[in-house]
């Protein structure tokens, strides 16, 4: 069993539903649904090209997936992740779009936001004492080989190379787009997002998403609101 610390929206939000329509599965109620209007692609291609994210939920990584650390509990993560909520206060990113990351098509701040890197990385520090070492084979997994020294340095102290001063918040929409789909892909996820993209995205609270088995669906544990919520 492995957790993970994700920002998604509430699960009434219209973002979060969405997008649940998008990928085809809700990941608060860890429910397959019809996928929506694909334009272009058939269905079949569409669902192809949304497998990756739809496994993991809609969500944006802030502290990746990770097993306990020996002597630590599910009841422990949660007390400690209820406590981690409670004390930071929630915030927006001033504006966000869909923009492509490499092969990857996702909803990212417009600009870097150093409230957002510092939260990130709070969650990052706070949780690592919950996360196991990792395995020979999670480190190969990340092909440190391909990554560069600083993303290699962080992957062997926090499990994770894209951290501190490498996070670059992404709310991931599609696996790897070939460069032929990539226009239609883009014009697509643009349309289907234009009420929440060049707009604030409220951070106004914290998921911890569970993992019951490698390779199965993540679900939502808990959703925690951030502090001063309501004031937003």
């Amino acid at each position: 069993m492995r957790y993970a610390l994700y920002f998604t929206p509430p699960a009434d939000d219209p973002l979060t539903q969405t997008a649940a329509a998008w990928l085809g599965r809700d990941a608060f109620g860890g429910r397959d649904l019809q996928i929506g209007e694909t334009g272009t692609f058939p269905t079949e291609v569409f669902c192809e090209l949304t497998a990756d994210p739809r496994r993991y939920g809609f969500h944006a990584t802030i502290k990746a997936p990770f097993s306990l650390a020996d002597g630590r509990s599910e009841a422990d993560l949660v007390e400690a992740f209820d406590r981690f909520c409670s004390a930071q206060p929630a915030f927006d990113i001033p504006s966000v779009v869909v923009d492509q990351l490499g092969p990857f098509f996702a909803i990212v701040p417009a600009d870097i936001h150093k409230p957002l890197q510092d939260f990130a990385a709070a969650a990052v520090e706070a949780f690592e004492p919950f996360r196991a070492p990792l395995s020979d084979a999670d480190v190969a997994r990340r092909k440190p080989e391909r990554l560069s020294e600083a993303q290699r340095n962080h992957l062997m102290r926090w499990g994770y190379p894209y951290v501190m001063d490498e996070f670059r918040f992404h709310m991931t929409l599609s696996g790897p787009v070939e460069t032929h789909l990539a226009p239609a892909m883009h014009a697509l996820a643009t349309d289907r997002f234009s009420s929440f993209t060049q707009r604030p995205l409220r951070i106004s609270g914290l998921a911890l998403f569970v993992e019951p088995d490698r390779g199965a669906p993540f679900t939502v544990l808990t959703w925690k609101p951030l502090a001063g919520t309501e004031n937003l």
